[in-house]
């Protein structure tokens, strides 16, 4: 069953990102096949990942569409270090929508949902208040995308938000301090932070919300 279920959702990922990579192409430009082929490899994986973890529960669907958004933001972020506003605010109430839909069939589902709210508001200040005293290292798509991630860690519940937080951080620091070493940047050079800050999110979502299946 677990196996059937990666499985179908790896094919529907590979379609998916198929499908959308073109909406990249207004901001990275014009996309080759490979690259094409790259993002929906990616989203296959992603979605697989996701399927493996949730299941057939009523809120993969919710995460399957953060998959396929959070590959597209990830491939924009590292070509042009933006992370554009028509993917993620709208994602605020697609999001929003869908985890809500999953309220009457899930245990505990309004207190979950509930979390999740508060997960995003927590999680869009602190970024928020890193982006106003350091705006330079901390920018603000990194602030709207966090109240994103925030929305779908806190529906898992606090493990899941706290180590998907803690983990983006840590990806993104070990990447900075590597560059830093390496001489391949200064201190005051800028990067991605959007793709850590997703890859962090993956991380709570498959591992520290474990608990709550």
């Amino acid at each position: 069953m677990g196996e059937a279920a990666a499985t179908g959702a790896a094919v529907a990922g590979a379609a998916a990102g198929w499908l959308c990579a073109p909406v990249t192409a207004a901001y990275r430009g014009p996309l080759t096949p490979r690259a094409r082929a790259g993002v929906a490899v990616l989203t296959a994986a992603v979605l697989a990942a996701l399927a493996v973890r949730l299941g057939g529960r009523a809120d993969s669907v919710a995460f399957a569409y953060l998959g396929v958004v959070g590959v597209l933001l990830a491939v924009i972020d590292v070509a042009v270090r933006r992370l554009p506003d028509p993917l993620t605010l709208p994602s605020y109430l697609v999001g929003a929508a869908l985890l809500a839909a999953a309220v009457p069939v899930t245990a505990h589902g309004a207190l979950r949902f509930a979390h999740a709210v508060i997960g995003m508001a927590v999680l869009w200040a602190f970024y928020f208040v890193q982006h106003f005293l350091l705006p330079h290292a901390m920018g603000g798509g990194d602030v709207k995308l966090a109240g994103v991630l925030g929305l779908y860690l806190g529906w898992l519940g606090e493990a899941a938000w706290v180590t998907g937080v803690v983990a983006g951080f840590l990806y993104g620091g070990v990447y900075g301090v590597t560059w830093l070493l390496l001489g391949r940047a200064g201190r005051k050079d800028e990067f991605p932070y959007g793709p850590f800050m997703l890859a962090g999110a993956l991380t709570g979502i498959l591992f520290g919300g474990w608990f709550a299946r």
